[in-house]
């Protein structure tokens, strides 16, 4: 069977005769095509405003300013020693908030999923802690825990635990019953039934929160180094803003862009890996959608 060309006449007036992969290239394509686009019109735009003296670059900066200020950081350091540093120390705030806040809600979400009773008793208290401010709770975690790394992890892993219960809960609550059932009558322990039947069933809900949760980690550790910290990406931004440092603001804003965008895409690379059991979306297996 022939391929077909993407760019020949006939493809371009009738994109039906190209094949499902294809289809999916020309589309990956378009999408790079519209954020390279997307990005050198914001970028250049930006640019172009400080240059005409449309914005000016002592409050908001600009992306050569950005850019200088960064390679100054590779250079010279921040005031609190390597920028590597800096990053690293967030990095590991964040991974440790993460794994804790993880494991947390997972324990508890199917718990609580799975007793009834005890949702019923520790529903409020929760619903209570979560409506509570993030930064009130910051405050206090460095009160508690001082400037170190404790409070920092103890406030990523609060963010953290938050999303992932809520979402294990609602997917124990949702599983099927009857294959609960069916696994009871052929003789399955409770907690054979929990792990074997309740656990897969929540996992998708599990692994989707777990893209919101990574991007709740690193907030947590940055508000954390905001309040009060001796290291991190979160105490550069801060002494950027004392002293109105624009482009470093920003400049440490794109690294933790960029920190979570690694991460995301090495989430959604464990995510086909773990749920590789599951029939293909409408996306993945280039079925139109709306």
């Amino acid at each position: 069977m022939s391929k077909v060309d993407l760019d020949s006449p006939m493809t371009r007036s009738n994109p039906a005769a190209l094949t499902p992969q294809q289809r999916a290239q020309r589309r990956k394509l378009h999408v790079l095509l519209g954020r390279a686009g997307l990005f050198l019109l914001i970028v250049g735009g930006w640019q172009l405003a400080t240059v005409l003296g449309w914005l000016d670059p002592f409050f908001f900066g600009s992306p050569k300013g950005i850019v200088l200020r960064l390679w100054d950081w590779v250079q010279h350091g921040t005031a609190y020693g390597s920028i590597w540093l800096q990053i690293w120390v967030t990095l590991e705030e964040s991974l440790m908030g993460f794994a804790v806040g993880v494991i947390g809600g997972i324990l508890f979400g199917v718990l609580l999923g799975e007793i009834p009773y005890l949702a019923d008793v520790f529903g409020p208290y929760i619903k209570i802690v979560n409506a509570l401010p993030r930064i009130v709770l910051g405050s206090i975690f460095v009160m508690w825990l001082g400037l170190g790394m404790s409070s920092k992890v103890v406030l990523a892993a609060v963010l953290v635990f938050f999303v992932v219960f809520f979402n294990a809960f609602q997917g124990v609550r949702s599983v099927d019953r009857n294959l609960v059932a069916n696994a009871r009558i052929l003789g399955a322990s409770r907690f054979d039934v929990v792990l074997h039947v309740v656990f897969p069933s929540a996992m998708t809900w599990i692994i989707a929160s777990l893209h919101v949760a990574l991007g709740f980690s690193i907030i947590g550790a940055i508000v954390g180094e905001f309040l009060g910290a001796q290291k991190g990406l979160g105490l550069v931004i801060a002494t950027a803003q004392n002293t109105f440092d624009a482009n470093g603001v920003f400049g440490a804003m794109l690294i933790i862009g960029a920190i979570a965008l690694s991460a995301e895409v090495l989430m959604s690379l464990i995510e086909k890996r773990l749920l590789s059991w599951q029939p293909p979306s409408a996306a993945e297996s280039n079925t139109p959608g709306v």
